[in-house]
């Protein structure tokens, strides 16, 4: 499964975070109006995945478990749900990246034990999320533009270039 872009930004003017709509198999479209992203923890936390979509989900229920457990410590919950889906044999043949992030952090996460919180507040996984990274960069480099609204243009410029993208995009943000 391809089709998958994820973009975050976390600035002093708040945070968002976005997705496209598409779901890919193969050389197919099969789905144009996917939602990859999610509320979480009374809606303080945002969450959103690339990869297998019931890999995903299972995912975001063990990450959602693990914030509670933390008590919406974000930092704690995501290394722990590192560390258990590197050690943990089901967990482990899951296949898919999390984005994850309140109003001050934010962290990428996969499988391997990574547990990366980048220095300049922009997260970016999937098919386009390079493109949409670049893009977002360069907005925040030389705009004013809000994160909501950097996030959605970075969506429709990879949308423009990758073919895994689309311009569905359903976003969230925290103020």
């Amino acid at each position: 499964m391809r089709g998958t872009t994820v973009l975050g930004i976390i600035t002093k003017k708040g945070a968002a975070l976005g997705a496209d709509g598409q779901i890919s198999l193969d050389d197919t479209v099969m789905k144009s109006t996917a939602v990859k992203i999610r509320r979480m923890y009374s809606d303080t936390v945002l969450a959103g995945f690339a990869g297998a979509t019931a890999d995903a989900l299972t995912l975001f229920e063990k990450f959602e478990a693990k914030l509670d457990e933390f008590s919406g410590n974000l930092p704690r919950a995501a290394v722990e749900l590192a560390k258990e889906w590197r050690t943990d044999k089901y967990l482990r043949r899951l296949e898919a990246l999390l984005v994850i992030m309140d109003k001050n952090k934010g962290f990428v996460i996969s499988g391997n034990g990574d547990v990366i919180e980048p220095d300049d507040g922009i997260l970016a996984i999937g098919s386009g999320g390079t493109y949409a990274l670049s893009a977002a960069r360069a907005l925040l480099q030389n705009t004013k533009l809000a994160p909501d609204k950097i996030v959605e243009k970075s969506l429709r410029i990879a949308s423009d270039i990758c073919i895994y993208t689309n311009a569905n995009i359903v976003m969230e943000k925290l103020d």
